[in-house]
C-alpha cells in the first residue's frame, strides 16, 4: 500500500484518515497489551515450573488451603450467631474480671490480631490502655492470638490446655487442664469452651489476690453478675431457649458464648490457601520461592508443620526449646522459676520433666504479621528479627539487646541464657545459611503469604462494641 505524505493524510476525507490511524492504533494497543500481559505473568504468578514445584511440595505436605471451609462440618452444626454475639460482648466486658479491671479483649486485642499489645501481658491493675502504653504489674508471658484458635489442639505457650485426642473438636479422650480442674471440663464439646473457663480464674490475669473463693466460687460469682444484667438475659434468651424460658445464666453458658465468638475469628484464607486451591497469581514469585525455602532449605516446616492434626496452622503444637532470651519484668505479679526467680521453665511446668525445661509450644504462623511481638515473651519485635534468630540461635541469643528491640525499660532485665542454650532443639543447633535474596524471599512468604486480609486491623476493629451491657467504663484502645 502506497504511503501518503502527512499533508495528504490530513487533507484526506475523515473516513480514510480514521482507517489509516485506526489500523496503526489498534496494532499498537495489541503490542502494548501483549507486553503488559507477559510482564504481569512473570511478576505475579511466576513461571509454570515454579508453580508446579510449589504445588508438588504442598501436596506432599497434604496442604489443601481449605481448612477454614471445614469448620462447621467439624463442629457438626452451624455457628450460633446469636450466641457468638453475646460472646463478643462478654469478650470486651470487664464484668468477667473479679476486680472489674480486665477483660479478654484487653489482652487479646483486635488492634493486634487478637494477640497482646505487649511483650509480656499486663492483667489486673492496668492503667486501662490497650496499646503499647498499657502498664501495670506484668504476668509471665504475652497473650497469644486467638485467631484460628478453633483449630488448635493445644492452647497457651506451655500447652497447658489440651485435647488429648489431638483434635479440639473431639472430647472423647478428654480435655486436660491444670489442677484443680484436670479432666473435669471434658463435657464441653470443643476445647475453646473448656479453655474459656480458665483465664477468669487466674489471679494475675483477671481475679486479683483478695478474692477468698476457689475456681468454682469465682465462676459462680461471675455467672451471678452476668445473670443480674437484664440485657445479658435478653441476649442469652435469644440464643438459648432455656434462658428464654427462665433458667439462670450459668458459667457454662458464658464459656460456650465466648468460645462461639472465638469460632467466628477463623481467618484462614491467605494467599498460600488461594494458591493451593489453584489461584496461581495469589502469590508473588518471591513469596513462592520463600515458600519453597520454608518447606525445604530453611527447615521451618520441621516445627511449623501443616500436615494432619496440625490443621494447616503452620505449627506442630509441640514444645521446642529455641533459645529465646529470658525477659524478667521489673514489676510482676507472677511467680518466675529458678533460684533467682528470673527464669521461665515453660513446658516443664506442665510435665514435671526437666527435659522439657525452656520448651514452649510452636507458635502458629497464620496472620503473624498482625502481631507486634514474637515468641512466648515477645523478646523480638519484628518478623525479620524472629526469623534471623531461628537461623543462628546461639549468636542471636548471646548478642541479644532488649533496648535495640525497643522494649520498654521495665522489660530490659534478662535471666541467664547459657542454660537455655543447652536445650536448643537439634533442628536449630547448626546455623542455617541463606543468601540475602533467599532471606528476603522467606520473609516475604511468612509476612505476606500467611496473612488473611480479614485479619487486619481495619476489619477486626469492627467487632469492638461501642458499649457493653454491664455499663462498665470501656478500655482505651489505641489504634495503629
Amino acid at each position: 500500500m502506497k504511503r501518503l505524505p502527512a499533508k495528504a493524510i490530513l487533507s484526506a476525507p475523515p473516513q480514510q484518515r480514521f482507517n489509516r490511524y485506526g489500523q496503526k492504533l489498534i496494532l499498537g494497543l495489541f503490542i502494548v497489551a501483549g507486553f503488559c500481559l507477559l510482564f504481569s505473568n512473570r511478576r505475579v504468578s511466576g513461571d509454570d515450573g515454579l508453580d508446579q514445584q510449589l504445588r508438588t511440595v504442598l501436596a506432599n505436605h497434604n496442604f489443601t488451603g481449605r481448612i477454614e471451609s471445614t469448620l462447621e462440618a467439624r463442629l457438626g452444626r452451624p455457628i450460633n450467631r446469636k450466641l457468638a454475639n453475646v460472646g463478643n460482648l462478654l469478650y470486651y466486658d470487664a464484668i468477667l474480671g473479679i476486680k472489674k479491671d480486665n477483660a479478654c479483649a484487653a489482652c487479646h486485642s483486635p488492634t493486634t490480631g487478637y494477640a497482646d499489645t505487649q511483650s509480656i501481658a499486663v492483667g489486673i491493675d492496668s492503667n486501662g490502655w490497650v496499646s503499647q502504653r498499657r502498664s501495670g504489674p506484668r504476668n509471665r508471658r504475652r497473650s497469644p492470638s486467638t485467631l484460628n484458635a478453633a483449630f488448635y489442639p493445644k492452647a497457651m505457650w506451655n500447652g497447658r490446655f489440651e485435647s488429648l485426642s489431638g483434635d479440639p473438636f473431639d472430647n472423647r479422650a478428654g480435655f486436660k487442664m491444670p489442677a484443680p480442674e484436670g479432666m473435669n471440663l471434658s463435657y464441653f464439646s470443643h476445647l475453646l469452651a473448656a479453655q474459656a473457663c480458665m483465664p477468669v480464674t487466674d489471679r494475675a490475669e483477671m481475679v486479683g489476690f483478695k478474692f477468698a473463693g476457689d475456681n468454682f466460687a469465682i465462676r459462680e460469682e461471675l455467672a451471678s453478675r452476668v445473670n443480674a444484667i437484664k440485657r445479658y438475659r435478653k441476649l442469652f434468651g435469644k440464643a438459648l431457649p432455656e434462658v428464654r424460658d427462665g433458667a439462670p445464666i450459668t458459667f457454662d453458658m458464658i464459656a460456650n458464648a465466648i468460645a462461639e465468638f472465638e469460632l467466628t475469628l477463623t481467618y484462614a484464607n491467605a494467599p498460600i490457601d488461594r494458591f493451593a486451591r489453584g489461584e496461581v497469581a495469589a502469590m508473588s514469585e518471591d513469596e513462592k520461592r520463600g515458600a519453597l525455602l520454608f518447606f525445604g532449605k530453611a527447615k521451618c516446616v520441621e516445627c511449623h508443620a501443616v500436615s494432619g492434626a496440625t490443621n494447616e496452622m503452620f505449627s506442630d503444637f509441640e514444645p521446642h526449646a529455641i533459645g529465646i532470651p529470658q525477659l524478667v519484668p521489673e514489676i510482676t505479679n507472677a511467680t518466675f522459676d529458678g533460684a533467682a526467680a528470673n527464669e521461665d521453665y515453660g513446658y516443664e511446668q506442665v510435665t514435671g520433666n526437666i527435659a522439657d525445661r525452656y520448651k514452649f509450644r510452636t507458635s502458629p504462623l497464620r496472620n503473624i504479621a498482625a502481631q507486634p511481638t514474637f515468641f512466648h515473651n515477645g523478646a523480638f519485635t519484628s518478623i525479620k528479627g524472629a526469623i534471623l534468630h531461628h537461623l543462628n540461635v546461639f549468636a542471636s541469643a548471646r548478642n541479644y539487646d532488649p533496648a535495640a528491640e525497643g522494649l520498654p525499660k521495665d522489660l530490659r532485665y534478662l535471666g541467664p541464657i547459657e542454660p537455655v542454650l543447652t536445650q536448643v532443639d537439634p533442628v536449630l543447633v547448626t546455623p542455617i545459611e541463606l543468601t540475602d535474596e533467599e532471606f528476603r524471599q522467606l520473609l516475604a512468604f511468612v509476612r505476606d503469604s500467611l496473612m488473611d486480609e480479614r485479619a487486619k486491623f481495619a476489619n477486626l476493629i469492627k467487632s469492638k462494641p461501642d458499649a457493653v451491657p454491664s455499663g462498665l467504663k470501656p478500655f482505651f484502645y489505641e489504634y495503629p
